[in-house]
């Protein structure tokens, strides 16, 4: 390849760059400076703004990320209902047009978003519109409605957490994703992971970026990306099964929500930390059995991987540092620019956000309909339950139900623990328990799955629900050391241990 100079005009920023292309990039020392004060700058705004905490007059703290949107929110008042209902709303209508009237006749953006919708997307998207609809129409105009759909256990805890909530993350996650995205921080933590990925999960390096991309972004993010490095011939049939079903985790914003939901914010750091190597833990099992072992080494153009395309492969060397943070310093100084890269990402997001939205109220309140109506996963939960309790996690009978409801929407055991936690009492660590296990279970009707799907990947619905329980199965063993009392102490001796219910 030959090298590459900054000062040609038309040089920006390419997603799918590779790190052998960043090491033949050769910048100037005015652009060297520049990539390196952008790197900086830009990382530190990232990191403070998704890992630093505000501490308020209270003296109750949260971080900077969630002040952010929960101050976004707060501009709208109950206008954000609204807002609600009209971009699902609008999502049900484009999705009609696109589907059923239009069918693809004058070809466009709408109709690649809608293009692989089915008949099941039209009574989720129908559905999703209805319970927002009448949500909204309860709550902010006084219209009676059932206590089936807004009752406080069933829509009141999906739409005004969940739903709102996820708006706001959207939307400044958009602003923000770029600082860690776009100028460097990926490019770091790549070069460090990248020795590990093949021995360990049997994945080539770059699935490093996919994993953190997913964490510090979004799970459908990670899938996009991962999906669009397999047909670009970066990634295996297996490799690409084994990054999207493993690696595609909860984002920070997202799983922010999600423990401060669970009454354990104040403990957010340490318990997204836990999740993050859990993650990988749980991948470790899950490359090495079916359906993920089965397989094929096969590219996306049919060519079958050989021990020739694995050669080169980075490991740790004195150079691996360096190599890192000169690609950081690439990356940014190529990058498009802080305004165009938010703009991108606005765009992006307002795209996928209807139907994320939709997918979300449709299947959260038709999963909390069931779980307050039925006694459906209450005998689900009586299959977890001996594990629980062999594992010795407490409260094992009271959460035991909040477990299988993962695979609808990840943020629903959460919700329906918050709802046996009204008539029975949950410890702190039976709680933090359940995020960690929501978290770590990745797969879920309301977003992965639906993506996956639509992204035609190699791996079947039946395939995904078997990883859904694998890994349900594998994120609780993994924890099984933690929850074992010690035999030095009553109270465990354990990372849990510290995590105390705070008055």
């Amino acid at each position: 390849m030959e090298n590459l100079n900054l000062d040609v005009k038309d040089l920006i920023d390419d997603p799918d760059m590779q790190s052998a292309e960043l090491d033949e990039i050769k910048l100037s020392r005015s652009k060297t400076v520049k990539g390196l004060i952008l790197f900086l700058v830009c990382s530190i705004i990232g990191i403070v703004v998704f890992f630093g905490s505000v501490t308020h007059a209270d003296g109750s703290s949260e971080t900077v990320f969630s002040f952010l949107y929960n101050s976004f929110l707060n501009l709208f008042g109950q206008g954000v209902y609204w807002i609600l209902v009209l971009l699902i709303g609008l999502n049900f209508i484009l999705h009609v047009y696109c589907k059923y009237i239009d069918k693809g006749k004058h070809s466009n953006i709408l109709f690649d978003v809608y293009s692989n919708d089915n008949v099941v997307h039209t009574v989720l998207f129908a559905l999703g519109f209805f319970y927002v609809l009448v949500y909204s129409l309860w709550l902010t105009a006084g219209v009676d409605a059932p206590e089936l759909i807004v009752g406080d256990m069933t829509g009141g805890n999906v739409i005004p957490p969940v739903c709102k909530g996820v708006f706001g993350i959207i939307i400044i996650g958009a602003i923000f994703m770029p600082f860690l995205l776009n100028y460097g921080v990926l490019e770091i933590i790549g070069v460090l992971l990248e020795p590990l990925m093949r021995p360990l999960f049997k994945v080539p390096g770059k699935a490093a970026l996919d994993a953190t991309a997913s964490f510090v972004s979004s799970s459908s993010l990670g899938v996009l990306i991962t999906n669009r490095l397999w047909k670009n011939n970066v990634y295996t049939e297996k490799e690409m099964v084994a990054i999207m079903t493993g690696f595609s985790a909860v984002s920070i914003g997202f799983a922010g929500l999600v423990i401060e939901t669970a009454g354990c914010g104040k403990d957010f750091a340490k318990i997204y930390f836990i999740s993050f190597i859990m993650v990988f833990l749980v991948e470790i099992i899950m490359v090495r059995i079916p359906p993920i072992r089965w397989k094929k080494d096969v590219f996306y153009n049919g060519k079958e991987q050989t021990p020739e395309d694995r050669k080169g492969e980075a490991k740790y060397t004195s150079k691996t540092i360096p190599t890192g943070c000169g690609r950081a310093v690439k990356r940014a100084a190529i990058a498009r620019g802080v305004p165009k890269d938010i703009g991108l990402s606005l765009k992006d997001s307002v795209v996928i956000m209807p139907q994320v939205l939709t997918m979300i109220s449709a299947i959260g309140v038709s999963a909390m309909i069931i779980a307050e109506y039925t006694p459906i996963f209450t005998w689900l939960g009586y299959i977890f339950q001996p594990l629980l309790m062999v594992c010795q996690v407490p409260d094992a009978a009271a959460i035991a139900p909040s477990m299988p409801v993962g695979l609808a929407e990840m943020f629903l055991p959460v919700l329906v623990m918050n709802g046996t936690a009204a008539t029975v009492a949950i410890s702190y660590q039976a709680r933090v328990f359940v995020c960690l296990v929501s978290m770590v279970q990745i797969i879920f009707f309301s977003e992965t799955i639906v993506v996956m799907l639509s992204t035609k990947m190699p791996i079947s619905l039946k395939e995904l629900i078997i990883c859904f329980v694998e890994r349900t199965s594998s994120s609780r063993r993994q924890q099984q050391s933690c929850w074992l009392p010690s035999r030095r102490s009553s109270s465990g001796n354990c990372w849990y241990a510290s995590l105390k219910e705070r008055s």
